[in-house]
């Protein structure tokens, strides 16, 4: 699909087409980060949604996706390039063994032959004619170190490399970052960005979720997973399960044939949706009191448009 040619509703109606449900306001972020060439920050609790929109938006463009997966310790090297150290000392071995010029071989082992390229480097050296889809993942669990050396990445989109030069970008990559909030993004980075907050669902997207997912589900089961999750979101536990562990869930409760909810069915099946101890005592302690009764979810649930 042609960038040029998008429009808010046909973002919304392509990212459909990949199973990918976005409300209005998010294909509104993603038709403005690829016509104003900004990046875009998406925020939310985990599992809602934040790194597939960045893998179905690479599908819909038919580019490629750069993905950089962020963690504590990570610098500028990882993320940038590496010096083939292996292949340089190889190389002066053989001059020394033919008795070659080593000045010149020093030299030359610092060209772009003997560069390792990581994905920033990768993303501005892209030279495709549809710009790639550049995923910095979870932003939030890299140092701030990291996160002020991306500024100048983002501003400029340009790196210098000492042995090179600098290397501009010949197409500016679509950029989209996430975060899990596991600590706030400096002001600088967010001011460089499009910003989105990805919130858990309502009812009726989460239902269309699953159908669009899984569309053997029975319609009564997709809307007692749908009732379920709206109501544990709600509840007090750990970590609360996101549109991951529905889908998660749906897969399994299909592969088990199973036709409806009912408090066995949850209790054997409560890992697909919980992965703390502490999380799936609550939720017997919560099913053994009542607390959570499934019919009364449905009954209380908003009615489906037709």
């Amino acid at each position: 699909m042609n960038p040029k040619k998008l429009t808010i509703d046909k973002i919304q109606e392509a990212l459909r087409g990949e199973q990918y449900i976005c409300d209005r306001s998010l294909a509104t972020v993603v038709y403005l980060a690829i016509t104003l060439g900004k990046p875009v920050l998406l925020e939310g609790e985990a599992g809602v949604g934040k790194t597939e929109i960045a893998k179905v938006l690479s599908q819909v463009l038919e580019t490629r996706l750069i993905r950089l997966q962020c963690y504590e310790g990570l610098d500028a090297n990882t993320a940038l390039y590496e010096w083939n150290y292996p292949k340089q000392m190889l190389r002066i071995k053989l001059e020394e063994v033919s008795h070659g010029d080593r000045e010149a071989v020093e030299t030359e082992i610092f060209t772009e032959e003997y560069l390792v390229k990581r994905p920033l480097l990768e993303a501005i050296q892209s030279d495709g004619t549809t710009p790639p889809v550049l995923l910095i993942d979870e932003i939030d669990r890299a140092d701030m170190e990291f996160e002020a050396f991306l500024l100048e990445v983002l501003s400029d989109f340009q790196i210098t490399i000492p042995e090179i030069g600098t290397i501009r970008a010949k197409v500016r990559p679509y950029v989209f970052l996430t975060s899990n909030r596991t600590r706030e993004i400096h002001d600088a980075l967010k001011r460089r960005c499009l910003y989105h907050w990805i919130d858990y669902p309502t009812f009726e997207k989460e239902y269309e979720i699953i159908m669009t997912k899984f569309p053997q589900v029975r319609d009564h089961l997709a809307k007692q997973i749908c009732a379920f999750m709206q109501q544990v979101r709600q509840m007090n536990f750990y970590k609360r399960p996101g549109v991951a562990e529905t889908l998660d869930w749906a897969s399994a409760l299909v592969m088990l044939n199973h036709r409806e909810l009912d408090e066995k069915t949850v209790e054997e099946t409560m890992g697909c949706i919980f992965k703390y101890r502490e999380d799936l005592h609550h939720l017997k302690e919560e099913l053994a009191g009542k607390r959570l009764d499934l019919n009364q979810m449905l009954k209380s649930s908003p009615e489906l448009p037709a």
